[in-house]
């Protein structure tokens, strides 16, 4: 039975922490672990999903969460209530309802004082660790048999009717994740017609209706070519002497958002090699089972721009194809010639140096998933037996999640961010003398989550910014900054600073404090706009250079409302503290801050969410910072028209509800099910913000009798749709959200609405 630990390094040698690993949170299978009864709970749970797959995608993410409360023994004692129509809701009720809620998330807290999630979704992170593992010859001991059986569950359970994988667990069939999905079967030992209910027959015959993998987008391209199912020839140049360029150059890694230069280094050094795994007879058969004609007939130039219509969202310009000919005709071929391949030697040479660099200041966890198997197979590239290598497999089970749906790889992980919004629903909630053992943990999670030390030695000829006092998406490990999680960890410190530390422990440090605000104030844009982690200032026009086919927006950094917003209300309440610490500066980084939020205000009032769906999220960020500046509904025509919008995006439930097609089509489109807790609970704190409940409260009131109607036997709240996204089109599961927004948004109401009658 899997069983999941915290806060555990072992003794591995090759494994080290910069906080006692502090935040990790690690699966591992023991066959003795569990009872009959514990173990018919977990295939019940299993069940269960398997048989509701079509209806709700994302898990409820059960495993751990039955672990915790048995080994807690949890046992909800409150009685449940519920709104009957027409029933006004008592202030009795709302506080019953929000002790539930408190009461069963306490009980879901780890022993290191955070909250414990998967935060999953996308359909092509697992596959090319696999994929890695299976060319360094590692596959099963990575992954031994109970680990590829749950691999193989979760590729079952995400296959779509169709006979193929989407993008992300609720997305419509692509070429990029289906062929992925069908390799990793193929690996994994399922036979071309095995896997549960044909999967793999279906997902073959998907894949050649579609065209074959020559229509599969760069990236798969990549890995074909790596695996030895594609000729690197069929791939646009991605030369690592953009690694050596002059500073000067707009182009430069320096100028480039993190996440894209991160990706490319190690694409750029395995391009440069040319690498090719071994040629297998599992090669072999796949070469004749994904291609509709045979492999040696294929003109492997021709398929370089091909890209199938299912994956395509971001069609590249004319001009970038030009450049990729241009590099593919006239440049490869010299830089593989003498006396240019010289260069090409110090090419990868000094890519290598970066690679190792980032793996160092991240303890080999690198920034995220995606790179972690590029960088991991680049170390084995360079020296299979060597030590950097090694270092990488010790960091593999970090990324790994088992659910009732089986074992996912995670983006990486979301400790900080979970943990930073949980423990502020928890204060709103007025519960702190009976919780507060909880809210000391969480207190000394936050607190030894900071990151204390910027990244080594040079770290700017590195393309690194400053990251001391800032605090990271995942844990202290992870070592990269981000604007708004900074945010929300300095908004816990501060909230908790001001309450008595016999309850919730010492108050932070207030050097570590203004180390913090240096961060935030650091990424600050010359528009009043926060970038998330680097400073953004590109050139706008780099964005035509974008290499993939499936995001937009990814080559340079920008400005997001979530960061902004979320920095603006961490100052004010700094500020509020600490009257004296750089006063003006705090003062105007509020005045550009809040016009930022009103410029990119949408036509229709809302403001596009970035990191969560969408348009709902981004208005209750924006509100909330524009709130925190002492914008009003009386004073600020941005404030009016945000409440406008979600006045009238309020379904005939009584909740909000919208569709994660939203953020790729840049516009609100509502849910057709219905209305979603989670969105319900967003537009109601966004409604708090603007004081809603001063004109008219029953908006709030409709949403409440939703929410708490919702409420479960057991304190939890039922999963919904997918409620998270990055770069506009993929999505992630928080299935944490649950849990923490509902009951904020139920404090809120209860604080500032019910006890205002």
């Amino acid at each position: 039975m899997w069983r999941l630990k915290i806060a555990e390094g072992g003794n591995n040698p090759y494994l080290y922490s910069t906080n006692n690993f502090v935040g990790r949170q690690i699966w591992e299978f023991d066959p003795n672990y569990g009872s009959p009864e514990e173990r018919a709970e977990v295939e019940q749970a299993r069940d269960h999903f398997w048989k509701h797959r079509h209806e709700v995608k994302p898990n409820s993410d059960l495993l751990w969460r039955m672990q915790f409360l048995r080994e807690k023994q949890f046992e909800q004692t409150i009685p449940q209530v519920k709104i009957e129509d027409g029933e006004e809701i008592s202030y009795e009720k709302a506080t019953t309802t929000l002790k539930r809620a408190v009461n069963f998330f306490a009980a879901l807290q780890a022993d290191d004082g955070h909250w414990p999630a998967e935060i999953a979704g996308p359909q092509y992170f697992m596959q090319p660790l696999v994929m890695c593992v299976y060319i360094t010859g590692h596959l099963n001991s990575v992954f031994p048999p109970e680990y590829q059986k749950e691999i193989l569950r979760s590729l079952y359970a995400h296959q779509n009717e169709d006979g193929g994988w989407g993008f992300h667990i609720e997305g419509h069939s692509t070429m990029f994740c289906t062929a992925l999905s069908y390799i990793c079967m193929r690996l994994l030992g399922e036979g071309p017609d095995g896997g549960l209910n044909g999967a793999c027959t279906k997902a073959r015959k998907w894949i050649l209706d579609h065209g074959s993998v020559t229509y599969i987008p760069s990236w798969g391209k990549t890995w074909l070519s790596i695996l030895g199912l594609c000729e690197w020839a069929g791939s646009n140049p991605m030369p690592p002497e953009f690694w050596i360029l002059p500073s000067f150059l707009p182009m430069h890694p320096a100028k480039m958002w993190c996440y894209c230069r991160m990706v490319y280094m190690p694409m750029s050094y395995l391009y440069g090699k040319r690498f090719v795994g071994p040629i297998t007879p599992l090669i072999l058969q796949l070469r004749e089972e994904l291609y509709a004609q045979p492999y040696e007939e294929i003109k492997w130039r021709s398929i370089r721009h091909l890209c199938a219509k299912e994956d395509l969202y971001y069609p590249h310009p004319l001009l970038q194809d030009l450049m990729w000919d241009s590099l593919y005709i006239l440049t490869e071929p010299l830089l593989n010639r003498w006396p240019f391949n010289k260069l090409r030697e110090r090419a990868l040479q000094t890519t290598m140096r970066h690679i190792h660099y980032e793996d160092e200041n991240s303890r080999y966890i690198t920034i995220g998933c995606v790179e972690k198997s590029l960088c991991m197979l680049a170390c084995w590239v360079e020296d299979p037996d060597g030590v950097c290598y090694k270092k990488h497999l010790a960091r593999v089970p970090d990324y790994l999640w088992v659910a009732e749906d089986g074992m996912k790889m995670q983006s990486f992980g979301s400790q900080e961010w979970d943990a930073g919004f949980g423990i502020q629903a928890l204060l709103a909630s007025g519960f702190t003398d009976e919780i507060g053992p909880t809210l000391k943990k969480g207190h000394e999670f936050i607190k030894a989550s900071q990151v204390k030390d910027n990244p080594s030695g040079d770290f700017k000829s590195m393309y690194r910014h400053i990251s001391k006092g800032s605090w990271t998406f995942s844990d202290q490990d992870h070592g990269w900054q981000v604007s708004d999680c900074t945010a929300e960890g300095l908004k816990c410190c501060l909230l908790l600073s001001t309450m008595p530390p016999e309850i919730v422990g010492e108050k932070m440090n207030p050097e570590q404090l203004y180390d913090a605000v240096n961060v935030i104030l650091s990424l600050q844009s010359k528009n009043g706009g926060l970038a998330a982690w680097e400073p953004a200032g590109a050139s706008d026009w780099l964005e035509i250079l974008n290499p993939t086919e499936f995001f937009a927006d990814i080559v340079i950094e920008h400005e997001y409302v979530e960061c902004t917003a979320s920095a603006m209300q961490a100052l004010v309440l700094f500020k509020k503290l600490y009257l004296m610490h750089r006063r003006k500066e705090i003062e105007n980084f509020l005045i550009g801050a809040s016009g930022y939020l009103e410029k990119i205000q949408m036509q229709d009032g809302s403001w596009y969410g970035n990191w969560g769906i969408c348009f709902t999220y981004g208005t209750w960020f924006a509100l909330g910072g524009l709130a925190a500046a002492g914008k009003t509904y009386e004073n600020c025509l941005a404030v009016q028209k945000g409440v406008k919008f979600l006045l009238e995006t309020q379904m005939e439930d009584s909740g909000w509800g919208e569709s994660y097609k939203s953020c790729p089509e840049k516009k609100y489109i509502p849910l057709e099910r219905g209305s979603n807790l989670v969105h319900t609970a967003w537009a109601m704190m966004g409604l708090i913000h603007a004081r809603q409940m001063e004109r008219d409260a029953t908006p709030l009131h409709k949403a409440a009798r939703l929410l708490i109607n919702l409420q479960l036997e057991n304190g939890d709240f039922p999963q919904q749709e997918i409620t998270g996204v990055f770069m506009k089109n993929c999505m992630l599961h928080y299935p944490l959200y649950k849990n923490i927004y509902p009951k904020w948004a139920l404090a809120e109401y209860r604080k500032h609405v019910l006890m205002q009658l």
